[in-house]
């Protein structure tokens, strides 16, 4: 089953609402994209027990439809349907309508796309479905044509009322499919991991490689970065240069290509395209949280100077769009602006020939002012299709020169950019995404040693902490306009615990794994499934859905329990704690018959592997500013591995008997040490 944005790169002129006429419950609520739906003439409810209660009352079907503030097509459907007052009519009389942001409530989201996918085998956003009282679906779909989606509800509507037992059956064999889909049957065989085990799931990877232009073969192309950078170690530890050369073929195409933003930075969601060509303009948080950590740790393994100017070109867009003053993240920035798809980012050949003054003709060279870069009704989306050391070679300049000239280019098309009508801003900050983006700025100071970018994961981590995180380990979902919302799900506690292991390794500050022990005792109470050593997205303390799930396919973000089992690993080592790696183990096991069927729905479990099967060291370091010596070691590629400092060698066993004022490197393996060196090179080479 496939989910996809079901988005393209056609321009949709929407008609203008007739804003303030009407207005329904969703004007109380503080997400974006639900007050984007506050002045319809739909008698739209938020998710709450009160909507509920009210269909069951009134013996109403459910409407349910599902999105987020910057999917385009949601937005279509909703000026072509849901500002309709003929469709509004239709849709008041039959149902309680309940609108639902996907990315507040990812469970209620879990639920109704798990539906439309076992009804229909594939899904996406705009997502509706129409359910029983109880909240059971039986009928759902994506977008709909306002004349199809008339038909649809009217005829849905008559369906009940006539043939009531019938639905009612339906309604029940879909939701114990929903049961079943993502559960996780315990497995009891001894947990022996290899890494031959890899061998079938790397072929069938390998088979779909599109070798000339990167990624996956076909369109649309999405950037996965939690996969590359699998393959990124995976190449690296088995010295598979055929792999290796892939990802770097990938990371090369998507920093040329339109999906790129070469003029503010950052990325757009997708390609619509097989050539990283025409983005799906929408600019997300995780997206650019995770292609950061990616080119950072791709910088150290290529040394391609591209992947450092994408990092902090990237990170600047974050800071400039995306960053709050009170050290949060906002969510996304809307692909539409004026109505139209990508308006903001596009250009006319006449307004850039005004823009660049000089040395007009390279500039066209360098971003495809040409067929190339040509997308529709004669605008130009700028991307590369050459280095820079072919520019210059061609024209014969130097690099300098270039590069002042791309300096002046860029200055000046964004200066002018700056003044058209921005994109809407999704500004909700998420504790999942914004423990993302804080591990991509410690990944980037690992890997270049700004400190500007520590400054920033630590700001944001602190307001996590003083935010989002309670006394007892429970953390918040969502922040808003000051205050927090929404019990944390899964993601957040596995995201937060392993952005908080990384900003360790950092500072070697004991905060933050004390914190991260913290949230995982919570979790160890609230969310674990004994019965399948596996973890449930939503709390036992949450009022209960259709179904209560798992989360345990990797996406474009990595499932909930793959990125908590790296974490019980990667804590089992520092805390020397057998139980937290058992469990690691356990939720490996489980997932090791599945790593064969398709590939991307694990890769972060073969994350996992690798430290199961290949060396895995724990670098300890000492002596004063041990922490600023973790840059050096962590100048080279070397992905398994764990930094290690500090004095508390009661909470970190294996800094017992460490502690000195001079600069020790420690190379352990499973606990037991080599002889201390205080040369970074020998380091460096008891980690090869």
């Amino acid at each position: 089953m496939v989910t996809t944005t079901i988005c393209n790169s056609q321009n949709n002129k929407m008609p203008k609402s007739k804003k303030n006429r009407y207005k329904n419950s969703l004007i109380k609520e503080s997400s974006p994209y639900l007050l984007q739906h506050a002045h319809n003439p739909v008698d739209w409810y938020p998710w709450d027990e009160g909507a509920l209660d009210k269909a069951k009352q009134e013996d109403k079907l459910l409407l349910i439809s599902i999105g987020y503030s910057a999917c385009h097509w949601c937005h279509v459907m909703e000026h072509e349907s849901f500002e309709d007052e003929e469709v509004a009519k239709i849709m008041n009389d039959n149902f309680i309508c309940i609108k639902v942001d996907r990315e507040e409530r990812p469970d209620i989201d879990q639920i109704y796309m798990t539906a439309v996918q076992l009804m229909n085998q594939r899904g996406g956003w705009p997502l509706n479905c129409i359910a029983l009282p109880n909240g059971k679906p039986f009928w759902g779909g994506t977008y709909f044509r306002k004349e199809d989606w008339k038909n649809q509800i009217h005829n849905l509507s008559k369906l009940y009322k006539e043939q009531r037992k019938t639905v009612i059956e339906f309604a029940e064999k879909v939701a114990n499919g929903i049961s079943q889909v993502e559960m996780i049957i315990k497995n009891k065989e001894e947990k022996i991991f290899s890494f031959k085990d890899l061998d079938k799931t790397l072929a069938n990877w390998i088979a779909s490689f599109d070798n000339i232009d990167g990624g996956i073969e076909g369109a649309p192309k999405f950037p996965m970065p939690n996969a590359y950078s699998f393959l990124l170690k995976y190449g690296h530890l088995s010295n598979n240069n055929k792999i290796l050369d892939h990802i770097k073929l990938t990371l090369d195409k998507m920093a040329f290509g339109g999906i790129y933003d070469q003029i503010g930075g950052g990325f757009s969601r997708y390609s619509v395209d097989q050539i990283w060509k025409v983005p799906h303009f929408e600019k997300m948080l995780y997206d650019n949280a995770q292609l950061v950590s990616l080119y950072s740790d791709a910088f150290l393994k290529f040394r391609e100077p591209i992947y450092k100017e994408i990092v902090f070109e990237t990170l600047d867009f974050v800071e400039r769009e995306l960053y709050d003053d009170s050290g949060a993240f906002y969510s996304a920035l809307d692909a539409d602006s004026e109505g139209e798809e990508g308006k903001f980012y596009v250009w006319k050949e006449e307004e850039l020939k005004k823009l660049i003054k000089t040395n007009y003709k390279i500039f066209k060279d360098y971003f495809n002012i040409n067929k190339v870069g040509l997308w529709e009704n004669g605008n130009y989306i700028l991307l590369r299709k050459k280095y820079k050391s072919e520019i210059i070679e061609k024209y014969n300049i130097t690099i300098n020169e270039l590069n002042f000239c791309i300096s002046d280019w860029k200055k000046n098309i964004f200066d002018s950019r700056e003044k058209r009508i921005r994109p809407g801003l999704d500004d909700k900050s998420l504790t999942s995404w914004n423990a993302l983006m804080m591990k991509a700025y410690i990944d980037a100071y690992l890997s270049f040693g700004d400190e500007k970018h520590l400054k920033i994961a630590k700001r944001n981590a602190n307001f996590i902490k003083n935010k989002q995180l309670n006394s007892d380990g429970k953390l918040w979902h969502s922040y808003k306009n000051g205050s927090s919302s929404i019990n944390g799900f899964l993601e957040d506690y596995a995201q937060t615990i392993s952005a908080y292991i990384r900003l360790y390794e950092a500072t070697f500050e004991l905060e933050w794994l004390e914190l991260s022990e913290k949230m995982m005792h919570y979790i160890l109470e609230h969310f674990y499934d004994s019965g399948s050593s596996m973890f449930f997205f939503t709390s036992d303390l949450d009022p209960k859905l259709v179904a209560r799930k798992m989360e345990v396919h990797d996406d474009v973000v990595p499932a909930s329990n793959s990125v908590l089992a790296n974490s019980l690993f990667d804590l089992g080592v520092i805390r020397a704690n057998n139980k937290y790696k058992n469990m690691a183990a356990s939720i490996l096991n489980n997932i090791k018959p599945k790593m064969d069927s398709y590939f991307t729905s694990y890769a972060n479990y073969a994350n996992l592997l690798l430290k199961y099967t290949k060396p895995f060291y724990e670098v300890v370091i000492t002596g004063q500013d041990a922490f600023k010596k973790s840059i050096k070691i962590n100048n080279f590629y070397s992905p398994n591995k764990l930094l290690i400092g500090g004095d508390n060698s009661n909470y970190i066993p294996l800094l017992k008997g460490k502690k000195s004022n001079n600069l020790f490197y420690y190379i352990c393996e499973d606990g037991l040490c080599k002889q201390p060196t205080s040369d970074i090179k020998e380091a460096i080479n008891l980690l090869q």
